[in-house]
């Protein structure tokens, strides 16, 4: 009977209210396991007629009086996380080694199962993360919380915080995980990469060695960077600030050439900022600051709060491409011949080996993509505008040129001279099967229509 085994228990020693309940912790839904230990240790006075004598956790051979600390531990959390802003947490505890053999020796002793009831560490997570959340006000999360806090009971005398109820700030450590915001990019200028280039010269240093010691690197002008700037440089600075985190890393769905443009609705990104304070910025303002910084050479739009499995989602959703190309031919054609040539293109599956203008950092591979659609018009015998739908990943300057035959069939091949693409705009970056915009990847609501968007609606 559960007398019998609370006897036992009760036999080993000064034991705790709580330390006497966990290894019931699986009867009576909706007790704390002091409830379920002051429960059984009245039960058993009564039954056996003897005074009631209960132990304080100070007095506990099993905890030690850590199971008198969990408000003391919570309000030390709470503080530590005083100007963070989150909705989720979790607590995690590490237990010392001593305790969680004494909770082996209490059952082995009592002559019970190792793994009945409760362990302490699961006690105090749930004890502990139950006050937070009542003083917060927010909710635990058991798969990706805001922020963790785990409690080291070795890094405090859980006798002298019985005595002041305080817990040393050392005990707990608070981390805080990153967030996210979605958003689409267009680079309307060229000549701007994605990411931070660093000098391939300096390493990024912005300084060379020279006669006379260190000097302001030639290649990069000491700027450290291939170039000026870059959609993570415009983006990244602004949200990392309206977030107060601590920096940020820029993740896009896919990139073009540095020498393209990205435009028409965007290409996909997220920016992952680590250690934010503010989890709710406002987005639309954000916006709006990010493109008055930006000066017309990179516009953002749609920014909205993700969740951290958007990351994921915009680095590995299969997706589409649109492309227009300005093409110079070295000879001249004819229009039945570019059209020709174009229709012969149109739903084919191309084999592309790794072009040569990537081949010092890629694989040396042969890659089969499919051109869904293209056409185009002839300007000039020597002059035509390329327009195209492929699978992600084709490589359309290499569809045009050939690659010196690295990709077959090309428009160069199929009429029979030199092709190049002379100016390349990316116009659209779409999910093959389904959007990159699913709510389910979003910790907002939808934002609502601008004006001009409710116009081009009404027209």
């Amino acid at each position: 009977m559960i007398t019998d085994d609370a006897r036992e228990l009760l036999s080993t020693g000064s034991i705790c209210d709580s330390c006497l309940g966990r290894p019931f912790a699986d009867r009576s839904f909706g007790l704390t396991n002091a409830e379920r230990g002051r429960a059984l240790r009245t039960t058993v006075a009564l039954a056996d007629d003897e005074d009631f004598e209960p132990t304080e956790p100070a007095d506990c051979w099993v905890c030690d009086g850590y199971c008198g600390t969990f408000d003391a531990i919570a309000e030390t959390i709470v503080d530590a996380l005083e100007g963070v802003d989150f909705a989720t947490y979790q607590v995690g505890t590490r237990v010392p080694p001593l305790v969680e053999e004494n909770e082996r020796l209490l059952r082995e002793d009592a002559g019970l199962e190792p793994d009945v009831g409760e362990s302490m560490k699961r006690e105090m997570n749930r004890e502990v993360g139950r006050r937070v959340g009542a003083m917060t006000e927010t909710d635990v999360d058991f798969d990706r919380p805001d922020v963790l806090a785990v409690v080291d009971l070795e890094g405090f005398d859980p006798l002298e915080a019985l005595e002041s109820d305080t817990v040393t700030s050392h005990a707990v450590d608070v981390q805080i995980n990153p967030a996210f915001v979605y958003g689409r990019y267009r680079k309307l200028e060229r000549d701007i990469p994605q990411t931070e280039w660093p000098c391939r010269e300096c390493g990024g240093s912005g300084v060379q060695l020279g006669d006379d010691g260190e000097e302001p690197c030639d290649y990069c002008g000491g700027s450290g960077y291939m170039y000026d700037t870059s959609v993570e440089q415009v983006v990244r600075p602004h949200v990392v600030a309206a977030m107060d985190g601590d920096e940020g890393t820029f993740h896009g769905a896919g990139r073009e050439d540095v020498d393209a443009r990205m435009l028409e609705d965007g290409r996909p990104f997220v920016l992952e900022v680590k250690r934010p304070r503010v989890r709710d910025p406002d987005v639309e303002a954000l916006e709006r600051e990010i493109n008055d910084a930006a000066e017309g050479a990179v516009e953002v739009e749609g920014l909205r709060l993700a969740t951290y499995e958007m990351v994921e989602r915009v680095k590995e959703h299969d997706a589409s491409k649109h492309y227009r190309a300005d093409v110079a031919f070295e000879e001249p054609i004819e229009e039945a011949a570019f059209d020709a040539a174009l229709a012969e293109l149109e739903g084919t599956t191309v084999d592309q080996y790794t072009p040569e203008r990537v081949d010092h950092r890629r694989a040396g591979l042969t890659r089969q993509r499919t051109v869904y659609e293209i056409d185009g018009d002839l300007h000039e015998p020597t002059e035509a505008e390329v327009r195209l739908h492929g699978e992600g990943g084709l490589y359309v300057k290499e569809l045009i040129s050939s690659d010196n035959g690295r990709t077959e069939p090309s428009l160069a091949g199929l009429l029979e001279t030199d092709a190049e693409v002379t100016a390349l705009d990316v116009t659209g970056v779409e999910g093959e099967d389904e959007p990159f915009e699913l709510e389910e990847y979003f910790r907002d609501e939808p934002r609502a229509a601008s004006d001009d968007e409710l116009a081009e609606t009404a027209d």
